[in-house]
């Protein structure tokens, strides 16, 4: 936004300039954590369930940020900053910042791709990004988890004028979320990575989390394009004749030939894709195909290795002391996911394979059933030795016939794990955000 004013930024927020000067060059990007601030920074200060980021704006100013952007009553407080910086008030901030992103998205002029997805979407953004990125070298995806209604704004925020495509991971809990993102990125094409039992306890049926992801195709202007997975009955009452649909997958538009040794044979509507793959994970191979079908969606036909750098806590493979592998997979869990981690750590090369897994959050009624089935699962396959973490996910072990351990949390998870573990063995460690899995191998790493 540095070739934009101030006052530019100050209209597109829908918002007023009370200090600094008009037409100052604007900002690089737009923060809401007045401990990141620096210069060039817009700090965007929001209201919180516990604290108000508006209070924290002169710290902000204090740290060199270009401006901030806060409540009327909050920029009555500031006064005029030192060295004129711009102070714009708007009522509600949140609002502004995602009417700011709004703008700046129309003004990069840039293709822009929305991903959603019961699990795996994220590993997509990432693998579509790096499949644009050879031909697009200007392509801007989100970084990390900052796909929510303040993470996905902040993030067209961050992309600079140039930008050749946007890559935007949606992500939602409930009904009238996905829309609000599609309505801030007006995307061009729309994908769906999946859909399974996830946030069941807010939306009750898989049924109403289809309709909740399928607003990213009810939204899409029309003669824009939608990718779905191939014969997916809970999205079909979704799809519109006015878009063009992708579908990818086992009988799909865009569908694996062939996957040996790291190389992926995909047909994209005729034309054969080869990618070197520098993984190997069937649900990633999945997510691939999935990938490719969005960038022939842009014109794009991807080829080559595929240089990619997956989100925190997503697969991360961490070799321990002593030979020991660990699978660092705890940013969140689902059965969806779960279900193909399990899969994975069956199908690879160890001496013992070791589980452990924390709750599967927000299922609802049915929580214990899915944790149950999760179980049995990790039984059939032939996981050698489960780790229960804390009392949501005792009931994985009722279904599981192998050597089973039951912890009370992660640390006590670490504990044990020191102990059981042995040169060559496989670890899993897998479980939803909320379990804090992530501390098990904190003190653990070589």
């Amino acid at each position: 936004m540095t070739d934009r004013t101030a006052e530019w930024v100050a209209a597109a927020a829908g918002g007023r300039l009370v200090a600094g000067q008009p037409d100052v060059a604007g900002p690089h990007r737009a923060v809401v954590d007045s401990r990141e601030a620096a210069a060039g920074d817009l700090f965007v200060g929001l209201a919180g369930t516990r604290t108000d980021g508006g209070a924290f704006a002169s710290a902000a100013l204090d740290a060199g940020a270009w401006g901030v952007l806060v409540e009327p009553a909050r920029a009555d407080e500031l006064g005029a900053p030192d060295g004129g910086r711009a102070v714009i008030a708007a009522p509600d901030p949140l609002q502004a910042l995602q009417s700011l992103a709004l703008e700046w998205r129309r003004e990069l002029r840039c293709p822009v791709v929305g991903v959603t997805g019961s699990t795996g979407k994220t590993s997509t953004k990432d693998i579509l990004a790096a499949l644009l990125l050879p031909q697009w070298p200007e392509t801007h995806a989100n970084r990390e988890n900052l796909n929510t209604e303040i993470g996905l704004p902040l993030t067209i925020l961050d992309a600079e004028r140039g930008t050749d495509a946007l890559v935007l991971e949606m992500a939602m809990r409930g009904a009238g979320q996905i829309a609000e993102l599609t309505k801030i990125a007006e995307p061009d094409v729309g994908l769906i990575v999946n859909v399974g039992p996830v946030h069941l306890e807010l939306l009750g049926t898989v049924e109403r989390v289809a309709a909740a992801k399928a607003e990213l195709i009810r939204d899409l202007p029309a003669g824009a394009t939608c990718v779905v997975p191939a014969a997916e009955p809970l999205l079909e009452p979704h799809l519109r004749d006015d878009l063009e649909t992708i579908t990818f997958g086992e009988g799909g538009d865009v569908h694996l030939v062939s996957f040996a040794h790291g190389r992926a044979r995909i047909d994209a509507r005729g034309t054969e894709v080869v990618l070197d793959l520098p993984y190997s994970g069937a649900h990633n191979v999945v997510n691939t195909v999935a990938a490719v079908a969005a960038a022939t969606a842009l014109g794009v036909v991807p080829s080559g290795r595929v240089e990619v750098s997956f989100s925190a806590l997503r697969g991360e493979v961490v070799e321990l002391g002593g030979g020991v592998t660990v699978v660092n997979d705890c940013y969140n869990a689902n059965p969806m996911s779960m279900r193909a981690a399990l899969d994975h750590l069956a199908d690879s090369p160890a001496a013992r394979r070791i589980a452990v897994l924390g709750t599967m959050a927000e299922l609802g009624e049915d929580g214990e059933r899915f944790h149950r089935e999760i179980g049995r699962r990790a039984d059939e396959l032939g996981v050698d030795v489960l780790v229960t973490v804390g009392e949501a996910a005792l009931p994985y072990a009722d279904a599981f016939d192998g050597e089973r351990h039951a912890v009370a949390s992660p640390e006590e998870a670490r504990a044990i794990l020191e102990e059981l573990a042995q040169p060559g063995d496989r670890v899993l460690i897998k479980g939803s955000r909320s379990a804090g899995l992530e501390r098990v191998v904190g003190a653990n790493q070589a």
